[in-house]
């Protein structure tokens, strides 16, 4: 066996599209191997002895180059090599995600009497996440939220929020958002870019994103977490209804803080939970 190594990212993941080149002392090439679906190269002809430069390279990922000195034997162990995302921000594995909404959240956060703060959520929601392989800022991401399962914790304020003057969930059942790209807003921040479509209206909404790691589950599967928000504006969903109080005073404020803390599991559909 003549050149070996494992690509890795920081979280450990395989990097299955890097590709390894191993150039002599004169910068002359003498090797081109792809890593196969596990991160592994693994090139059976033998190395002449001597010096190179071996330079590992994959698309969304910043080059890494090390050196390596191959004895009689003709073999060059680099090992592993670890590759950071351009920009040093990682993201999960390619392929798709589901997300999980027994662990996770959609809540939103609006100003009641301009002195306190009404919390809400809604509790029946799906959605998926494809990270692409070669270009993250082509992932997508696609959601479903039942309008009427909206629940901040009174009967009558839901009954009202469901009504004709807010989501009015018999008309409109369903919210929904669909990504149009992402884009690096940081070291460690990601800005999603998309179209809401609630009320019947659809507007642009960008999320402001943090990837969180990712780990295994109790039930044998993989997941990574996410926490993104944003800020809507009611009047852009044609959700005008207000009452004044006292003073010109809102009783309800206009603006909503929402807030989304997300597990999603590796695969396209989630497995049975325990």
């Amino acid at each position: 066996m003549g050149l070996t190594a494992r690509i890795r990212t920081r979280d450990g993941w395989a990097v299955s599209h890097a590709v390894v080149t191993v150039t002599d002392m004169t910068g002359g090439q003498v090797l081109r191997v792809e890593a196969d679906e596990e991160g592994a190269v693994r090139d059976p002809e033998p190395l002449a002895p001597g010096a190179y430069t071996v330079i590992v390279t994959a698309v969304g990922y910043a080059p890494a180059a090390s050196s390596a000195i191959v004895t009689a034997s003709g073999r060059a162990e680099v090992g592993t090599v670890t590759l950071a995302r351009q920009g040093g921000t990682e993201l999960p594995p390619p392929g798709p995600w589901t997300i999980d909404p027994v662990h996770s959240s959609v809540g939103a956060v609006a100003q009641h009497l301009g002195i306190s703060s009404v919390h809400g959520r809604f509790t029946d929601f799906a959605g998926t996440i494809e990270i692409a392989p070669d270009d993250v800022t082509k992932s997508r991401v696609e959601a479903v939220i039942r309008a009427a399962s909206i629940d901040t914790g009174n009967a009558m304020r839901d009954g009202h929020l469901k009504s004709a003057d807010f989501l009015d969930v018999d008309v409109h059942p369903e919210i929904t958002y669909r990504s149009t790209g992402i884009a690096v807003a940081g070291a460690d921040r990601w800005t999603v870019h998309g179209e809401l479509a609630m009320h019947g209206v659809v507007r642009p909404v960008d999320l402001d994103l943090a990837y969180l790691g990712t780990g295994a589950d109790p039930w044998g599967g993989t997941r990574a977490a996410f926490r993104a928000t944003t800020e809507l504006r009611r009047d852009d969903f044609a959700m005008n209804y207000n009452q004044v109080v006292q003073a010109g005073i809102a009783a309800i404020g206009t603006t909503l803080k929402v807030e989304l803390d997300i597990q999603a599991v590796q695969g396209e559909s989630l497995p049975p939970q325990a």
